[in-house]
């Protein structure tokens, strides 16, 4: 079973970036789908943004476009979520996915996930 680790997170004020990275176990069984998805206490998890990751191309969902960016560095199985102009409204723990099934925003269409890792943005 793959097995995804998140790290990056912290607390920001408003305005500011983070970088988070989501490494994988394996170098070798590389999933075709990744994303990025968060939660905040009280809500439904919501997919942030997503990547082929063999094709490369990506998408967003439109709360963050123009301010986050999802890439990954295939040689050394990272996935990273560069976050730009921080709002409050960011405030989640954030998680990462991968599956072979779909290049989806929904959270049904991955197999393997990520134990969170928490980012607060104040104001």
């Amino acid at each position: 079973q793959v097995q995804l680790v998140e790290s990056g997170g912290g607390s920001v004020q408003a305005g500011g970036s983070l970088r988070l990275s989501c490494a994988s176990s394996t170098t070798t069984d590389v999933s075709n789908y990744m994303a990025w998805f968060r939660q905040a206490p009280g809500k439904e998890r919501e997919g942030v943004a997503r990547l082929n990751t063999r094709g490369g191309w990506s998408s967003y969902a439109d709360s963050v476009k123009g301010r986050f960016t999802i890439s990954r560095d295939n040689a050394k199985n990272i996935l990273y979520l560069q976050m730009d102009s921080l709002k409050p409204e960011d405030t989640a723990m954030y998680y990462c996915a991968a599956g072979d099934t779909r290049y989806s925003l929904w959270s049904r269409d991955y197999d393997y996930w990520g134990q969170g890792t928490q980012v607060t943005v104040s104001s």
